[in-house]
């Protein structure tokens, strides 16, 4: 028993410092949404999948997701982004990232999506990209 309990508070650990979090802001016309963490099987790319489709739920289709602070990526969050960058497309909208992390632009270029997302280094060149 005295193992299981250890796993629990692993478990809360890793949770913990896995987590994905997502807030939102708007940028004129377009909706900037901040992450950090992790986005992964699970809790972070259910997180991502929802925050996109509330946006849109909003009528809010010009998507600029800053990805500076989300230190990793597995293949469910990249499922999860390609997901997202379609039914934003299928609603006549725009999704963009901004400020990749150096594992996660290599990650994208190693499964050659690096060049379906318009990606940009500058949260202002990539709002006025939106125009």
């Amino acid at each position: 028993m005295a193992s299981a309990g250890k796993i629990q508070r692993l478990g809360r650990g890793l949770k913990g410092k896995m987590s994905l979090r997502a807030t939102h802001r708007d940028a004129g016309p377009v909706t900037v949404v901040d992450l950090s963490g992790r986005i992964t099987l699970g809790d972070g790319s259910a997180l991502l999948r929802k925050t996109i489709r509330g946006l849109l739920e909003d009528q809010r289709k010009k998507i600029l997701l800053n990805l500076a602070d989300v230190d990793y990526i597995d293949s469910s969050g990249i499922g999860e982004l390609v997901s997202g960058f379609t039914a934003v497309k299928n609603q006549g909208g725009d999704l963009k990232l901004l400020q990749l992390t150096k594992k996660v632009r290599d990650l994208l270029q190693i499964t050659k999506l690096y060049t379906v997302f318009d990606v940009f280094t500058d949260e202002s060149s990539a709002i006025r990209s939106f125009n």
